[in-house]
């Protein structure tokens, strides 16, 4: 097999990078950032028993990833956001490990873990990618490749390269915001939100919980906005933003609005993109998509675990076709009907996420 560039050092690229190299295929993974622990690496996200895990087993890092994972973290609650009482609790059974929790920069770090030592070269942008696989560097050096494979999230430069697309605001945006040391800081809070996820929503707005392993809580404000909602709003203003959201959700009962009131380091803002569905594109040899690149789409609990599926299954095709192009055919003969039709599900389940039925748990 001849030379492989991944762009981008997320999950997808990461666990290609680890077929790969269980294949003894030479790869390259190119990454902006300038090291692994350069900025925080989100929440926890759970593994589906038939997606994201089916992955694990093919990067051979499953027993690893179950001692780190969460089967607790599938609770599911919800509350009325009027009233503060719970609407229904689900905590999982004995032994049920269909979809556990793990912290994303957990098995961020057992991917890179598992790579050879100097894969990943941090801190090595690309600023443009040639239909022929040649990748040009922000430093203005060049370099070819047989393949370039783009697994570089939602502005992905090897997107532009083979399609073009770029992703569209949803009509929804999520504040992000936390809780440190939630069972010691926030006891109230902590035991509202349980081992998973708490949901809380009605009139379009919804605001999710969720603990991490470290008992930090990220938390989303989520809400339908136009895109420009935020114009003037300081987000460093930390009280500006809290007193934004307080107003908006305003007549909610205390004990969810305590969220907001506690909020730990401030607010972020993170106005949902996706891309067009479908979204795919002609058949280009030295060039492919995984992962956000290829299909992003709503936060509800499947980007992820694609991004991995995506990730090992293109790296088994390179491993057992007869050369590059065969490879490329054959990964994305599965991927994109699937990514096409998990993304029109997605659409639908964004809506559910922000309706007024509180059994509805999309997120």
């Amino acid at each position: 097999m001849n030379s492989i560039a991944i762009v981008g050092a997320g999950l997808g690229g990461l666990a290609c990078a680890r077929v790969l190299q269980l294949h003894d295929i030479d790869v390259t993974v190119f990454e902006q950032e300038p090291s692994a622990d350069s900025r925080p690496q989100g929440g926890t996200l759970d593994l589906h028993g038939d997606t994201g895990q089916v992955a694990m087993r093919t990067a051979q890092l499953y027993e690893p990833f179950r001692t780190l994972a969460r089967p607790e973290g599938q609770q599911m609650r919800a509350v009325d956001p009027r009233t503060g009482e719970t609407v229904f609790d689900e905590t999982p059974a004995e032994g049920d490990d269909f979809r556990p929790e793990i912290d994303r920069g957990q098995l961020r770090g057992l991917l890179l873990g598992s790579l050879s030592p100097g894969t990943v070269q941090w801190g090595r942008p690309i600023t443009d990618v040639s239909k022929t696989g040649r990748v040009t560097f922000a430093d203005g050096t060049d370099q070819d490749f047989d393949l370039v494979v783009g697994a570089d999230g939602a502005w992905s430069r090897v997107r532009r390269a083979l399609t073009g697309v770029r992703p569209e605001y949803s009509g929804v945006t999520f504040v992000e915001f936390g809780l440190d040391d939630a069972d010691r800081r926030h006891p109230g809070l902590a035991a509202l939100t349980g081992q998973g996820t708490l949901m809380t929503k009605v009139d379009g707005k919804a605001l999710v919980a969720q603990r991490t392993s470290t008992g930090h809580i990220r938390c989303y404000a989520t809400f339908y906005a136009p895109e420009d909602w935020a114009r003037g709003l300081d987000f460093a203003d930390t009280e500006a933003v809290r007193a934004t959201l307080l107003e908006r959700y305003a007549g909610w009962h205390p004990s969810v609005l305590a969220f907001l009131h506690d909020v730990d380091g401030g607010f972020t803002h993170r106005p949902l993109q996706v891309l067009p569905v479908p979204h795919a594109w002609t058949h280009t040899p030295g060039l492919t998509l995984l992962g956000d690149a290829a299909h992003l789409m709503p936060p509800l609990g499947v980007g992820a675990n694609l991004a991995l599926l995506d990730g090992t299954e293109l790296a088994t095709a390179l491993a057992t076709s007869a050369n590059v192009g065969e490879a490329v055919r054959t990964y994305e003969a599965g991927m994109l009907p699937r990514s096409i039709e998990t993304a029109k599900a997605c659409a639908g389940g964004l809506h559910d996420l922000l309706s007024d039925d509180l059994r509805s748990m999309a997120a």
